[in-house]
């Protein structure tokens, strides 16, 4: 099916193809120290930052469950599956990351702060500031880009989370935008934060002289609520529905996906879990329900099942799709591993590139979670995935 057809069945929306341009939670976040810099500056952010230096593994934070209910937003606490129902494995590779952990330092690294890269109207008729953190590594040639989403369970998009990581990949040649994205506190669903990860896209390829990047080459990469978005940026390359903000002149597309540990079809986020975690994420009134219906909704997940499609990536899939490559853990206890897997053998039979690597004994990847356990990220900081991850972008983002 096109992703017309899809979109008709999945309810009645229909997009249109924009003009392609270029080829193509209840969140703890936990701040990052910040790294001694000198400062400089520019002429479209409000500050610029140079170092050498690798933030400490052990304080990444920020990203949160997506799809866990929120208390923000839906007044419930968060709830971890008691058990984790075993997933086919027969179309993904298997791996036990148990190795070393990155290191950075050996390039020097920019980075532009809280650059302003759209002012989009909330639901309450207010102009918001949305901002991202810009870091171009100090070497020669223009840089793909990385645009990263942290997660927040629909209900927060701290953009300060996961800086090593983010760090790492920096300096492997790419410069790697984290961007904030509007959540269900401002009144926000999935199809305005999908506006504004296309709005950040936009912005970087109208600067992209500026900070030294390739236009023709850009990537999401997305860690829980912010695979989900990574995934439905993949997808919904050129449809019309989420075009929407300043710079649109410029095209949106990508041309490579990374999501971690991300949902896809919000209604089973719980589907590999224990009954009485599947009823509380099925709750009226979640983040994630809100996110779908709006702010202040009384409906569950499970109440509109032809909403739901219109917000699940799977809908969107066809053939033209950009490559994609899934990770998840198989102990993840706050998005079912089956939801990666959905995706990924629907972009399969859809005929894309698509790789999904399954962490044996990984839990959600997310230390904001993980009630102050500082092992329970490290399998995805290691040199085995961050290095899988840096091979997928370099063999689809030719520079």
């Amino acid at each position: 099916m096109t992703k017309e057809e899809n979109m008709k069945a999945a309810g009645g929306r229909k997009p249109r193809r924009a003009g392609m341009g270029l080829a193509t939670s209840v969140v703890l976040g936990l701040a990052l120290t910040a790294c001694s810099s000198d400062s400089g500056s520019t002429t479209a952010d409000a500050s610029a930052s140079k170092s050498t230096e690798c933030p400490a593994s052990q304080a990444a934070g920020g990203q949160a469950g997506s799809g866990a209910p929120s208390a923000a937003a839906g007044g419930a606490s968060l709830s971890f599956a008691k058990t984790v129902k075993a997933s086919d494995t027969s179309t993904s590779t298997v791996i036990d990351p148990t190795g070393a952990q990155i290191q950075c330092g050996k390039v020097e690294v920019t980075t532009h702060s809280d650059v302003v890269y759209s002012t989009p109207t909330t639901a309450g008729g207010k102009k918001a500031e949305l901002k991202l953190d810009l870091q171009i590594p100090e070497t020669d040639g223009k840089k793909p880009l990385v645009v990263y989403m942290t997660g927040g369970g629909f209900s927060m998009a701290d953009k300060t989370g996961n800086l090593n990581q983010r760090t790492y990949v920096a300096e492997q040649g790419y410069a790697v935008a984290s961007i904030e994205y509007r959540t269900v506190t401002s009144g926000a669903t999935y199809t305005e934060t999908l506006q504004d990860v296309k709005s950040a896209i936009r912005y970087l390829r109208a600067h992209a002289d500026e900070y030294g990047i390739d236009p023709a080459n850009v990537a999401v990469w997305g860690q829980s609520a912010g695979g989900y978005l990574a995934a439905m940026a993949g997808t919904t390359n050129g449809v019309e529905e989420f075009e929407a903000g300043e710079n649109l002149d410029q095209s949106s597309d990508v041309q490579a996906v990374v999501d971690e540990f991300g949902p896809g079809d919000l209604s089973k986020t719980a589907s590999d879990f224990d009954s009485a975690t599947q009823k509380t994420y099925l709750a009226a009134g979640t983040s994630s329900a809100q996110f779908v219906f709006g702010a202040g909704t009384k409906k569950s997940l499970d109440d509109d099942p032809s909403a739901i499609a219109a917000a699940d990536p799977s809908t969107y899939a066809d053939s033209s799709d950009p490559a994609f490559m899934l990770l998840h853990g198989s102990d993840d206890r706050l998005v079912s591993p089956s939801q990666t897997l959905t995706l990924h053998n629907t972009l399969l039979a859809k005929g894309v590139d698509s790789t999904r690597y399954v962490l044996k004994g990984a839990n959600h990847g997310d230390l904001s979670f993980m009630g102050g356990d500082s092992s329970a990220g490290l399998k995805w900081s290691t040199e085995e995935v961050m290095g899988d991850i840096v091979t997928f972008l370099g063999k689809h983002l030719a520079g």
